[in-house]
């Protein structure tokens, strides 16, 4: 296996530390726009499998000239999903595979936003996916943690823990805290900034029996989750997220939803960005020069990839699943992975968000290579077996767990 990496940011730089211990790869080129990010990616690691690449993500043709170029044979892709349909088209050009952590963008409904769906996350990949399945290629969409690990969880409790499945509930919370230099709490993303106003603005989508996709508006249907191992009670409300997008094409359930613990001070925020405008992505022109406010917004935030040294707590992905029980009785069971800060910045530099985010791809991308895992088409993680990610993901060093409840 040959790996172009897209992206060398906080997730990028995070995957090539985690594949730098497996040997299921001869290469990995690892890409970015910034070419001196992408060498300290590779610097990082030092190992001689990785070599570092420009590239622009917004150009198929550049996309598939790289392939073409290292003769890569799967695409994995770590940047913004905003840069997906390039990404996964030059890689389909190349003749390469490719993998994703998130899919291709939605649009709004453009009179019923709150009520219907307009295109939905996944809709421009799912349309072509007959070409890939032609061609005999894979494009495996929504394999980070979220999406990624919740879908799996979704595929292992339909085959060996329930008979019949109401909801489907992807459940994400964290107790994760960043200081300043003197020790003062302050607003600071884990993740991709961008991504998550994107996500968290959009109207979130629940899939229902007998009704299919449908909206609601922003952060409805609030409800207080206990997370497991010291994270506690948080509060979690509807997002926009693959997981309701992908689970239900898949595997049979009543109900599919995604919540996330956002809390009260980042609702506001986000909110308030939205009020003043500085959500949008269409460019502005400032001063002589043409900009996006949601690029000003994540620019001017701390790097998520640089707060982990100054952050603390855990952070968990999970799935809360009931229904009945393999034996007919009423079942409820949260499956779920924790990642605590202060290990994942021990062990591999990189703090838990996007290192959690980053082991769930690598560790697709090595049943692929052994063949585990195999198919043709554009496949969310609930069309493969589940057992065989579960014990390589415990395998590499970060156990997930179960709780009835």
């Amino acid at each position: 296996m040959r790996i172009l990496l897209v992206g060398a940011g906080g997730v990028g730089s995070a995957f090539t530390a985690i594949a730098a211990r497996r040997d299921f790869f001869e290469r990995c080129v690892v890409a970015d726009y910034d070419a001196a990010r992408a060498e300290r990616a590779v610097a990082a690691v030092g190992d001689e499998r990785f070599v570092a690449a420009q590239v622009d993500a917004s150009s198929a043709e550049a996309v598939e000239a790289l392939v073409r170029e290292h003769g890569a044979t799967h695409v994995m892709n770590a940047v913004d999903p905003v840069f997906n349909m390039s990404i996964f088209d030059g890689a389909f050009a190349a003749g390469a595979d490719y993998v994703d952590m998130a899919m291709s963008l939605s649009r709004p409904h453009p009179e019923r936003p709150y009520e219907e769906c307009g295109i939905k996350l996944g809709d421009e990949q799912f349309a072509v996916a007959d070409r890939w399945e032609r061609a005999g290629r894979l494009a495996l969409v929504g394999i980070g943690v979220e999406p990624g690990l919740s879908d799996v969880f979704a595929r292992y409790a339909a085959d060996h823990l329930f008979s019949e499945i109401d909801e489907l509930g992807t459940r994400d919370g964290a107790n994760l805290v960043v200081t300043d230099d003197d020790g003062n709490e302050i607003f600071a993303p884990s993740f991709s900034m961008w991504t998550t106003i994107e996500e968290c603005l959009n109207p979130p989508v629940i899939w229902e029996e007998g009704r299919g996709w449908f909206t609601t508006p922003p952060f409805s249907e609030p409800e207080v989750f206990d997370f497991p191992e010291g994270i506690g009670p948080v509060e979690c409300v509807n997002v926009e997220h693959e997981e309701v997008l992908l689970m239900p094409r898949w595997v049979d359930a009543k109900r599919v939803t995604f919540k996330y613990g956002l809390g009260d001070e980042f609702i506001t925020i986000l909110k308030v960005l939205h009020t003043l405008g500085l959500d949008r992505t269409e460019k502005v022109r400032v001063k002589g020069v043409d900009v996006s406010p949601r690029d000003v917004v994540a620019a001017v935030l701390p790097d998520p990839a640089s707060v982990g040294p100054r952050m603390t707590g855990k952070t968990c992905a999970g799935l809360h699943v009931t229904g009945r029980g393999k034996d007919g009785e009423p079942r409820s069971t949260y499956l779920y992975h924790v990642v605590d800060n202060a290990w994942s910045m021990q062990e591999y530099g990189h703090q838990c968000v996007v290192w959690q985010t980053a082991v769930n791809p690598v560790v697709a991308l090595e049943l692929l290579a052994r063949g585990e895992w195999s198919g043709t088409g554009v496949l969310g993680p609930e069309a493969f077996d589940a057992v065989p990610f579960l014990d390589l993901l415990t395998e590499y060093g970060s156990p997930w767990g179960q709780r009835e409840q």
